[in-house]
């Protein structure tokens, strides 16, 4: 059992290190320190759930309706691109070049669904490939791969939101926030281009 939950963990930590819209957003959060035990709980638990759903068998279900996932494909584009233009009009404006932090817990909590529940490529990696691969491990190996899988998940946000935070002393240089907030805007159009065309 041990080993399936290893192979969970491995198999789960390299999907999700992929630098990707829900990573950029995350590491921006811990830097600015800005709800990052609500933004990294939300991005763990949604995977959590996520993968139980793929072990369950919804990725079946899924894999039976590809609309659903052309349809989250532009709405994720859409809020993507979104995104990626507000990184980049807040690098060109001096009095932007801060962290910007949204109006509250509200804003950030819609934010984090967004981007977590709005990519389609969460569905593949997580219910499909994750719930494929997780589903070969036998009856109780499975469970214990997505146990492995989750707790990737949950190391992975902690060390990016709180690492992040940890180091942002180093980090209060307004260049270095334009900086970015342009990677993370040319980052989010890229993807939102990337889905749309794939």
């Amino acid at each position: 059992m041990l080993t399936s939950a290893f192979t969970g963990f491995a198999t789960g930590l390299s999907l999700i290190v992929a630098i990707g819209a829900q990573n950029a957003y995350v590491l921006r959060q811990g830097l600015a320190r800005d709800h990052v035990a609500v933004v990294v709980a939300i991005c763990a638990l949604s995977d959590a759930v996520l993968i139980a759903a793929g072990v369950g068998g919804v990725g079946a279900l899924v894999a039976l309706h590809p609309t659903v996932l052309t349809l989250l494909k532009f709405a994720g584009a859409a809020y993507l691109l979104w995104f990626g233009v507000r990184s980049l009009l807040a690098a060109r404006h001096p009095s932007a070049l801060g962290p910007v932090v949204l109006s509250g817990a509200r804003s950030v909590v819609a934010t984090t669904l967004a981007l977590t529940f709005l990519n389609p490529h969460v569905y593949l990696d997580t219910v499909l490939m994750l719930g494929n691969i997780a589903n070969q491990q036998g009856s109780q190996g499975r469970w214990w791969f997505a146990g492995g899988a989750a707790l990737a998940s949950v190391v992975w946000f902690c060390s990016i939101g709180y690492g992040a935070a940890a180091s942002a002393r180093w980090l209060v240089r307004p260049r270095t926030w334009q900086v970015l907030d342009v990677l993370i805007g040319i980052t989010m159009i890229v993807i939102a281009v990337v889905l749309v065309t794939s």
